[in-house]
């Protein structure tokens, strides 16, 4: 079965030490070098992710931000 477009998929061994290699085709489309840090969100019952490298600096203000008071002054 063939993937839709823009959707992967690839197997990744852990190691003893709990490090795991991200394959070369993904370190190529997602532009990873190394040296650069990743961001791991897990959930238990969904699975582990890593999202986009650019979207760190986008979910930190979301976490950090300021709560909303609804527009009153």
């Amino acid at each position: 079965m063939k993937a839709p477009k823009g959707h992967h998929a690839w197997t990744a061994t852990v190691g003893e030490k709990g490090q795991i290699v991200i394959p070369k085709q993904a370190r190529e489309l997602f532009d990873i070098r190394p040296g650069d840090t990743l961001l791991l969100l897990g959930d238990e019952k969904r699975g582990i992710a890593i999202p986009p490298k650019g979207m760190f600096t986008h979910i930190m203000e979301a976490v950090f931000s300021e709560p909303d008071d609804g527009g009153e002054a």
